[in-house]
């Protein structure tokens, strides 16, 4: 089996590859993956669950492309619908464990899905996308004060949020 590093960038570069021609996207992962490193990592993962929340920030919108040629639009249940089945097939040709494939995509087919979150690593990546996209929608102090509100729950996310969209202090829950 490849080491992290090596799994990482080949599924970094196939993804680059996958969504060849449209910067928007490709920006949109890389500010997602790099997101929920820095989270990851601050919040004290552990090197698997680091593996698997990389990978699947990454890979999280990999549901796109095939909701477009189905379905004509992208909304959040088509990609958690259709994302998992193209994460599988990118991961393994990758060399990502069976575990880990399924974790990964697991988590492609719920990250529009924002109750019953279960794991740091489901926790982090909602933050890192919310994150993104906050600031890729134009959001308003409003509602990035809102998303921290209802959605961010790990300190390193709270702190990004507070200090990206310059939400003041503590909101109460």
């Amino acid at each position: 089996m490849k080491n992290r590093d090596l799994l990482l960038d080949e599924l970094y570069l196939r993804m680059t590859d996958y969504y060849r021609g449209d910067p928007a996207r490709i920006q949109h992962f890389v500010k997602v993956h790099s997101f929920a490193r820095l989270i990851g990592h601050r919040e004290g993962l552990g090197e698997e669950e680091l593996l698997i929340l990389e990978a699947s920030a990454l890979v999280h919108d990999i549901g796109i492309k095939p909701a477009e040629a189905i379905y004509g639009n992208c909304d959040g249940k088509r990609q958690e619908e259709l994302g998992p089945q193209a994460a599988r097939e990118m991961l393994a040709q990758c060399g990502f464990s069976p575990e880990q494939t399924g974790r990964i995509a697991w988590l492609v087919g719920h990250h529009h899905t924002y109750t019953d979150i279960d794991g740091m690593d489901y926790r982090i990546l909602v933050e890192a996308d919310f994150l993104v996209n906050l600031y890729e929608d134009g959001s308003t102090t409003e509602a990035a004060a809102a998303a921290y509100k209802n959605i961010f729950r790990t300190e390193s996310g709270k702190k990004i949020c507070r200090d990206m969209f310059g939400v003041e202090g503590e909101i109460t829950e």
